[in-house]
Parts: C-alpha cells; sequence; structure tokens
C-alpha cells in the first residue's frame, strides 16, 4: 500500500505549483496532475492520501472525475476547489462525499483544515479495511465444519440443534466451537456475531 499522498488535479500549472509548494512545506507527499483524464489514467486501488480537485477544467470536470473515481471503487477523500463555485454543484460534490468544497482565493488555513480532515478520514476507511481484511483472513481459517458450526451459532442455535443439523453430537460441536472461537479471536457469542456483522459490513461497503 502506497504512503499517504495529497493529488493535485487543477488545468492552471501555476496553481499547481503553489499548492504543491505549500502542501510541502508543511511535510505532506504531492503529486500533481493537469487533467482530470491524466489523473483517472494514472489512479490505482491503493492510492491513500486525499484529492484536491479543480471543480471547472478542459475536457471532464471535477464533478465527473469524482463520479469515474467512485465507479471504479475509490474511498480516496476529495476536497474540491473551485474559482466559480456555486451552490448545486457543492451540494452535488458533498452528497457524493467530499470532505469540502472551497472557493479560491481560498484562505490558507482552511485549506489545511480541509486536506487534515480529508486525511483523517483516509486514515479511518485505511483502518477499518484493515480490520475487516483480518477478520476475513480468520474466516478462511476455518475448517468447512468449523465454518458450519459458526454460522449456526451465530444464528442463534444452541448446541444439541447444531448436533442434530450436523449430524454430530454435541460434545463434538462443543470441540468444533471451541476450535473456531479461538481462531476467530472471539471472547464470547455477541463478540462472534459482532465479527460477522463486521465482516459482511465491510464486504458490502
Amino acid at each position: 500500500m502506497l504512503d499517504p499522498t495529497i493529488y493535485i488535479v487543477d488545468d492552471d500549472e501555476a496553481v499547481r505549483d503553489s499548492l504543491a509548494l505549500l502542501l510541502n512545506f508543511r511535510g505532506w507527499r504531492c503529486r500533481a496532475f493537469a487533467s482530470a483524464e491524466a489523473c483517472l489514467a494514472a489512479w490505482q486501488p491503493d492510492w491513500r492520501g486525499c484529492l484536491l480537485l479543480d471543480l471547472r477544467m478542459g475536457g471532464m470536470d471535477g464533478l465527473g472525475l469524482q463520479h469515474a473515481l467512485v465507479t471504479r471503487g475509490s474511498r480516496l477523500p476529495i476536497v474540491f476547489l473551485t474559482g466559480h463555485g456555486d451552490i448545486a454543484h457543492a451540494r452535488a460534490a458533498l452528497k457524493s462525499g467530499a470532505v469540502d468544497f472551497l472557493e479560491k482565493p481560498y484562505a490558507e488555513e482552511a485549506l489545511i483544515d480541509a486536506v487534515r480532515e480529508a486525511l483523517a478520514r483516509d486514515a479511518r476507511q485505511s483502518a477499518a479495511e484493515a480490520h475487516t481484511q483480518e477478520i476475513v483472513a480468520r474466516m478462511a481459517r476455518l475448517s468447512e465444519r468449523e465454518r458450519q458450526v459458526m454460522e449456526l451459532a451465530v444464528a442463534g442455535k444452541p448446541n444439541r440443534d447444531i448436533a442434530a443439523e450436523l449430524d454430530i453430537s454435541p460434545r463434538t460441536v462443543e470441540v468444533f466451537k471451541a476450535r473456531m472461537m479461538e481462531k476467530m479471536q472471539a471472547r464470547s457469542l455477541p463478540d462472534l456475531v459482532r465479527l460477522c456483522l463486521e465482516a459482511q459490513t465491510g464486504a458490502r461497503d
């Protein structure tokens, strides 16, 4: 996974250079693109950080790039910058998940605050995704029988009903359940249910 980077997309070279200079001075890594098309062509699923995106550009505009990235599965937080902002565009951008919508000329500290919030959001998302992947990895280590016992236990069935459904003894159910709980690192049945729900929610997101 790449280190967090601030991706700047603006068709004005002077704006790109000034933003990169300001953000580099604050200690952040930057990468700049002169068009939405160039950014989209370079985009990779493992990008981390945030996007500083000009709204109005020749060719694909900022909202178009936002939509294209979301369609590809990107969760990269976006801060919009524009010299021609209006309520309709701001509403559309924010509704699609943008962190902020700043009009040029923007206050330096407002920009820095927006970037910090976007990077913090990305960090939270990355941590949540890593947690979900870890739960899924634990599930993958279960045997077929352990997975069957887990699914029935999470469904609320007691050991005797699980034994009857799987045609094994209640004692054998206890053995499989103990192994399954250890592999899932679950301290209790409610904890196991929570882990399963987190894995399902993460997969849908």
